[in-house]
């Protein structure tokens, strides 16, 4: 079978790519009913409300247990690489957007327009609840497909 086809046929990429993509669609519409706009841009923008990362690999994560079992090293696997990835997005991540918010408004203080330069991203991490709220989202999502 051609590399593509086994790709198509491949349920868990499927369910945790399904589960990824309702996480960035969700953002769209939670900032559409909190902010009362279309952001698109949330559609493949990091941060936000769930958290896409962790909807991404806790759905691979009970994908991988339900086929290949919950004692397999293919899940321990994939438990551990999906509490590495949701300790990133609110550890790491969350601070990195922080320090970006606080440098740009250093510079926004300091150089008021004078200064031409591309502000910093700040959204870039997620708060505890984000991440909570996007393995919710991911565990169900495979758990259901």
């Amino acid at each position: 079978m051609p590399v593509f086809q086994e790709l198509l046929s491949n349920h868990i990429l499927k369910v945790t790519l399904l589960a990824w993509a309702t996480a960035q669609l969700l953002k769209v519409i939670i900032v559409l009913f909190t902010q009362k706009k279309w952001d698109f841009t949330r559609l493949v923008g990091a941060g936000g409300m769930p958290s896409s990362h962790s909807a991404l690999v806790t759905a691979l994560a009970v994908g991988v247990g339900k086929d290949l079992g919950f004692n397999s090293s293919a899940f321990a696997l994939a438990f551990t690489i999906a509490m590495v990835v949701m300790y990133d997005a609110a550890g790491v991540r969350r601070a990195a957007g922080m320090q970006a918010e606080v440098l740009n408004q250093i510079l926004d203080d300091f150089y008021h327009a004078e200064f031409n330069r591309e502000r910093l991203k700040e959204l870039l991490g997620h708060t505890p609840t984000e991440v909570l709220a996007g393995a919710a989202l991911g565990i169900t999502m495979g758990a259901l497909f």
